[in-house]
């Protein structure tokens, strides 16, 4: 401003006819007032004089034309801007140097935009979708497979495995038998019901068994003790005619060594080595 005032606060020269610049109701002339009160630039470190314009963020302060990314150098004047460990930076370089990348796509994810997290990745919300529908999973429940997210009702569809009596999807756990699956709650003794996946079990005509039921209504019953036979284990078991032994019972009603593998005749209901049936 031209001066109405009378001299320079500062050195006493007349400021008739001069530019002069107030402070705290005192007139300086403009060379006493940029010695005395300008800010150094950031940027430049020189004085930002008072004929010039004084951008200021956070106590620091900027020529107009120093005020640019510190990245990209463009101007940050009257633009939005982001300040990272005290360097300015354009929206698009401190997105492009600090803000997450979207898993899916790989492009960043702009600060101020919806984005989801998922073990520890983020996606933009219109990228955080069903990999098989294509809808937006949202906060819904889903499940992972090979990198790639399925809603439920899809990747039971697409993927999972329907229990063979239930014909119900199984989640998680369950048996394999007879290369069917089932749930393990599902997998049952054909005649009692108990549950099998922690027990020893035996089949018959496809249905599984408990042993005590298999004892019971199922399993042959040795000729000689007449308990039943269930070859658990791999247990031998021989059989011959209407009749079936156990391997430890098959022996010579006679002189009782064992028949197991050797030869041996009949007379009437016994059984007898080739030395006692042949005296």
């Amino acid at each position: 401003m031209t001066s109405s005032h009378t001299d320079c606060h500062f050195c006493l020269q007349s400021l008739r006819g001069r530019k002069y610049a107030l402070r705290e109701e005192n007139a300086y002339c403009v060379p006493c007032y940029d010695s005395l009160y300008a800010n150094p630039c950031e940027e430049c470190k020189q004085p930002i004089e008072c004929n010039s314009k004084d951008l200021a963020y956070k106590g620091r302060h900027w020529h107009e034309g120093c005020f640019r990314c510190a990245k990209c150098s463009r101007s940050l004047v009257e633009k939005p801007f982001a300040a990272k460990d005290e360097v300015l930076l354009c929206t698009e370089c401190y997105s492009d140097e600090y803000s997450s990348k979207c898993f899916h796509c790989q492009k960043t994810i702009m600060p101020g935009s919806r984005k989801m997290e998922f073990k520890g990745s983020f996606w933009h919300e219109s990228c955080f979708v069903c990999q098989y529908c294509q809808q937006p999973l949202g906060t819904k429940p889903l499940i992972t497979k090979d990198n790639e997210n399925y809603c439920v009702p899809c990747f039971e569809k697409q993927f999972a495995h329907h229990c063979y009596a239930c014909k119900k999807v199984i989640t998680s756990g369950g048996v394999t038998y007879d290369d069917q699956p089932w749930h393990k709650e599902c997998f049952v003794c054909a005649v009692c019901k108990t549950q099998l996946s922690s027990q020893r079990f035996i089949s018959k005509d496809e249905y599984p068994y408990c042993v005590d039921c298999f004892s019971k209504f199922c399993a042959k019953k040795c000729a000689a003790c007449k308990k039943p036979i269930t070859a658990l284990g791999g247990a031998k078991y021989i059989s011959f005619e209407e009749y079936q032994w156990h391997g430890e019972c098959f022996t010579c009603s006679k002189c009782s060594v064992s028949l197991v593998d050797q030869e041996f005749l009949t007379r009437q209901d016994d059984i007898l080595c080739h030395k006692c049936g042949s005296a």
